[in-house]
């Protein structure tokens, strides 16, 4: 993958990257320089990426049986 430097010497991060790494607005990373000379962008926040399945996760109620999840979702 390649990025082109903008005149402010800004670059986008592709989106394969950051959905690799978690990276969403907010996110802080940094720039490190390895050994062999490249650089390795690593994600500094301690943010945990939550895909939007694990959003949901939970969301049905405490208590509620599986009749109750059923008639709540038809509207009943």
């Amino acid at each position: 993958m390649s990025t082109t430097v903008t005149s402010k010497g800004q670059v986008t991060i592709p989106k394969a990257v950051r959905d690799l790494l978690g990276i969403t607005p907010g996110s802080q990373v940094d720039f490190r320089r390895a050994e062999d000379g490249s650089i390795v962008l690593a994600r500094t926040d301690k943010k945990k990426h939550v895909s939007r399945f694990e959003k949901l996760r939970g969301h049905a109620g405490a208590g509620l049986d599986t009749d109750a999840i059923m008639a709540l979702t038809r509207g009943e």
